[in-house]
């Protein structure tokens, strides 16, 4: 179901946006409906929603509490309505451009389900776009975060390497942008080794491959890169049953890098746009990788195996090695990299990491503006000892567990050309919250596609 707003020319039911200190002056203007709410108890805490009847048994207006500044601190998009009133069309009346921005945007990703697999309810209260609002612009956002989430949610049977490929081909046709698929053997012979050994266990009709889409002639270079592993059972350092049950989700930085690239594209920004996939199955078999292997990468760099569960960051350097051969104005990565990130900040709030300070003080504004909220953290230089192992060059794994997403983004920042931005995310929701279904999400896509135009 395309995420769209009602048409303008619709008969629409009006909605108010209230705050609690607001609430009994619209009740008092509202005559016998006002008296309704307050018979109903409403009392406009965030996301309340009610539906106040006419004479006839219709619906006269309807209400969606903002709460307390306070309370609304706790959570994003909790005006989104869309699956809380009943079937119709509805009209915001006045409002501050903010609370019309959340209520808008967080009523079309409200409205999404993952239907591929069994038919879902979809909401059938619709909205008109918000007078000041770019309509177009939040459909593009929530078309891509539905092109994010449908690719996360996928089980890996029916989202392997090739299906990923298959997304990124369709992508670029829709945009007319340029592709090239290296895969199997001819990533050794174009000198992707990375790439390759971390899916060469996989089947044959899994193979590894690097995605590379081209689009735009004009404006700054732009790299954007995403982790693909399809699926990780972490190699012959095998995951307990635990932490594999959601590993269909470890290509979800492709994922969201394409919802990204859709943005940027459908905004036909004045850019010069690559993104590149590494695209992978991490599986066991006779020609897995083992622990202690030493790896030469494709910029030279020798890297030992201390762990087969660390393959991201590997398929990443290689990605980033040829990203560097032409160096873009902007290089960003996107992965399910570390649990650690998780420990840290929690699975709400990934963490990116930069060392220019503009970069991250316009992608932090984005970040609040765009309800998509991202944690600078640093790349800890003094920390650089920790992922050089003696006899390689770099230890894809350090021992002792500590500070392992600075010390996984210090291993990618090796490989990178600068300016250089890593965000490592969860890609997932555990629980549903408001516009946020359970199931795969999008994380830092909306802050970049409005942070990278204020950069150039």
């Amino acid at each position: 179901m395309p995420l769209r707003f009602a048409d303008p020319a619709t008969p629409a039911t009006p909605l108010s946006l209230v705050a609690p200190a607001d609430l009994p002056a619209l009740l008092d203007s509202l005559g016998p409906a006002g008296a309704y709410a307050r018979a109903m108890g409403f009392a406009a805490k965030p996301g309340e929603t009610l539906a106040l009847p006419d004479a006839t048994g219709g619906i006269a207006h309807a209400l969606v509490g903002l709460g307390t500044p306070a309370a609304r601190a706790r959570g994003r998009f909790q005006t989104a309505a869309a699956a809380r009133l009943p079937a119709g069309t509805y009209r915001l009346t006045a409002a501050a451009p903010d609370d019309a921005f959340d209520l808008a945007l967080g009523w079309l990703l409200e409205s999404y389900r993952f239907d591929r697999y069994r038919s879902q309810d979809a909401p059938q209260a619709r909205l008109i776009c918000p007078d000041g609002i770019d309509s177009t612009r939040l459909e593009s956002l929530a078309a891509a975060e539905k092109l994010t989430r449908d690719l996360i949610n996928t089980p890996a049977a029916d989202l392997g390497p090739a299906g990923l490929e298959e997304a990124a081909l369709a992508l670029a046709a829709r945009f007319g942008a340029s592709a090239e698929v290296i895969r199997g053997d001819d990533l050794l012979a174009r000198n992707f080794p990375l790439i390759h050994a971390v899916g060469r266990a996989a089947a044959h009709d899994r193979a590894p491959r690097l995605i590379d889409l081209r689009w735009g002639d004009r404006g700054p270079a732009i790299t954007l890169i995403g982790k693909g592993v399809c699926f990780d059972t972490g190699g012959l350092d095998l995951k307990p049953s635990a932490s594999m049950g959601l590993m269909k989700k470890d290509m979800g930085g492709a994922a969201t890098v394409l919802g990204l690239a859709s943005m940027l594209m459908e905004a036909q920004a004045p850019l010069r746009l690559r993104v590149l996939i590494p695209a992978v199955e991490n599986s066991v078999g006779p020609a897995s990788f083992r622990p202690q292997d030493i790896l030469r990468s494709r910029n030279g760099l020798t890297i030992e195996v201390n762990n087969t569960d660390a393959e991201g960051r590997l398929i990443l350097a290689d990605a980033l090695a040829l990203a560097a051969e032409e160096p873009p104005d902007l290089t960003v990565t996107m992965a399910t990299l570390t649990g650690a990130a998780r420990v840290a900040l929690g699975p709400d709030l990934p963490p990116f990491f930069t060392d220019d300070d503009r970069i991250a003080g316009t992608l932090a504004e984005s970040a609040t503006r765009m309800r998509d909220p991202l944690w600078r953290l640093p790349f800890h230089a003094p920390y650089e000892t920790l992922i050089e192992p003696g006899i390689a060059d770099l230890d894809n794994a350090p021992s002792g567990g500590m500070a392992g997403a600075i010390t996984a983004a210090l291993f990618l920042r090796r490989f990178a050309p600068a300016p250089y931005v890593h965000l490592d995310i969860y890609g997932w929701q555990a629980t549903a919250a408001p516009a946020r279904p359970k199931g795969g999400v999008g994380q830092g896509a909306r802050a970049l596609f409005d942070a990278i135009p204020r950069l150039f």
